[in-house]
């Protein structure tokens, strides 16, 4: 059985203000600002009440907040193939079979990315870990049929997954 998490939730509550934010700084991609945030929302009484306030952080960003954050994420496959994905994201797309994509998914998902960065200005966030190639493939293309307003909200909603899965990588469970 594979344990995640290295501290309890008492722990993350006694580090420092630096410490938390060394820790959780990277919770929400290459946005430090995020722990800062939460760092002074402790003392958390649960994991879900951490994971609770990154995404109340997240909610309450104004649109160009939201688009900034997107901003910070990979494209699929771009960023990760010019090695400019942080070490969680490269983590987090080896656990995802984008490396057998064929050589046309490749180039689906390419046209695809240009078409959603033309229309949208942001890159495509899903979070990897939770699906499949096709999956990836029909996401992106019904969410380009969305507005940029609607898709702003819901790459903000597949960012506070991502959120999870990495505050489940470095918190202890607490049920």
């Amino acid at each position: 059985m594979y344990l995640r998490g290295i501290l309890s939730i008492s722990e993350v509550n006694a580090l420092s203000p630096e410490q938390f934010e060394w820790l959780f700084g990277n919770v929400v991609e290459h946005h430090p600002n995020a722990a800062q945030q939460v760092a002074s929302m402790r003392p958390f009484t649960s994991v879900r009440h951490l994971k609770n306030s990154f995404y109340e952080y997240l909610e309450k960003l104004d649109s160009n907040g939201k688009e900034n954050l997107l901003l910070r994420y990979p494209d699929l496959p771009g960023k990760y193939a010019e090695g400019l994905a942080t070490i969680d994201s490269e983590f987090e797309r080896e656990n995802v079979p984008l490396q057998i994509m064929s050589k046309e998914e490749k180039q689906l998902l390419g046209s695809y990315n240009n078409l959603y960065k033309e229309k949208f200005r942001f890159p495509f966030v899903i979070c990897i870990s939770k699906n499949e190639v096709q999956t990836i493939l029909s996401s992106i293309q019904i969410r380009l049929q969305n507005t940029r307003h609607n898709e702003l909200n819901v790459g903000i909603h597949e960012v506070k997954k991502i959120c999870n899965n990495r505050i489940d990588d470095l918190i202890w469970s607490d049920v």
